[in-house]
């Protein structure tokens, strides 16, 4: 099978680069949406971008309604307002949310779409500049939007070249104010992306190389992650880590970790980046007895071996969460049915065997 790289971002890191490159706004029009979360108005971001745009004497309406876990609801909103306005670019500012949300917004404001999940995605949609506040999803360089579908109670993604940002800005100084939950659950998946990325059926030279320099810079704030303590180089890490796992799985896709974990967040709140980090090392010890050379690359990577790893994510997760037997079948049921191009097979059997490894169950 052929292996192939793609990632045509423009991505701009550094101390204050979204003010530094205010030029870099001019070029896509006269009038912006900015999609955002409430949180961007207390970080300093929110008031970055508007301060480009008035300089620039760009217009633009903010749409802050976005949820954790945005639904297909909430972006067929988005897209009226940006329709509206007359919007001829989408600025996304914070984390997954805004930014998967962001996306769906700039292809529905352009395409007619009845069914995101069942039509084919065109390449028609308004161009975007993403900033993320968080350092975890990587959605600033991925084609990837993930929405809640209550239809079908689970999270799904939709992808398209299209849903590629043009430019994201890197400012480790919006995740500054982040609580300590927040920054290690981000970090835990942005290690999840990186290494499911590594035992993708479409992993790559490219692709496994950027992995393991993600795996090394994250994993080399370990201690700070641990001891809740960050310099503002350990912030900017972090993000960078985060955005070299998200170009890993542009081009590769996740695992079924993230189908497994989707209804951990789906029926119970966790968050995204807990359930992967609850799911990955039980996940990798089953991989393990499968395919043994693939497995140990990836514990190479991560610079531990699978008792290692498992200490150190418990320790940054602390007490597990314990669902029903009943529930952790059905999860099981739902993630067999997904088509991840993992390099290792799961039966629904299987994949139950990880759940109750990795969470166990209550009465």
């Amino acid at each position: 099978m052929d292996t192939q790289f793609y990632m045509p971002v423009r991505v701009i890191e550094g101390e204050e680069c979204v003010r530094r490159n205010a030029a870099l706004f001019a070029p896509f029009g006269r009038r912006a949406l900015i999609v955002t979360g409430k949180s961007s108005a207390a970080n300093g971001s929110l008031a970055d971008v508007t301060a480009v745009l008035d300089a620039n004497g760009q217009a633009y309406e903010i749409f802050d309604r976005i949820p954790q876990n945005p639904t297909v609801e909430c972006v067929r909103e988005g897209a009226e307002i940006a329709k509206r306005c007359g919007a001829e670019f989408v600025v996304a500012v914070g984390g997954g949310s805004p930014m998967d949300a962001a996306k769906a917004i700039a292809l529905l404001a352009r395409q007619n779409i009845g069914d995101l999940f069942a039509q084919p995605i065109g390449n028609d949609a308004l161009p975007m500049i993403h900033i993320p506040t968080t350092a975890g999803t990587g959605s600033e360089v991925t084609p990837y939007a993930i929405l809640t579908r209550n239809d079908k109670e689970t999270k799904q993604s939709i992808s398209a070249p299209s849903l590629f940002p043009k430019i994201a800005f890197l400012d480790g100084k919006y995740t500054e104010s982040l609580p300590q939950n927040i920054t290690v659950n981000t970090a835990i998946d942005a290690v999840s992306h990186a290494a499911e990325g590594m035992l993708s059926s479409k992993a790559g030279a490219a692709s496994d190389a950027l992995a393991r320099e993600s795996l090394r810079i994250l994993l080399g704030e370990y201690e700070s992650l641990r001891a809740g303590e960050y310099s503002p180089a350990v912030r900017q890490n972090l993000l960078r880590g985060a955005a070299l796992a998200g170009m890993v799985i542009a081009n590769t896709g996740t695992s079924p970790v993230h189908t497994l974990g989707y209804s951990l967040t789906y029926y119970h709140g966790v968050p995204h980046g807990r359930a992967n980090g609850l799911l990955l090392p039980a996940f990798l010890r089953r991989c393990f007895e499968k395919d043994a050379p693939l497995t140990r690359r990836i514990y190479a990577a991560l610079g531990m071996d699978a008792e290692e790893f498992s200490e150190k994510i418990s320790a940054l997760l602390g007490e597990r969460e314990k669902y029903p037997e009943k529930e952790l079948r059905a999860w099981a049921h739902k993630a067999s049915q997904s088509r991840k191009s993992c390099a290792v097979s799961f039966s629904e059997a299987e994949l139950y065997e990880v759940l109750q490894e990795a969470i166990g169950y209550s009465e």
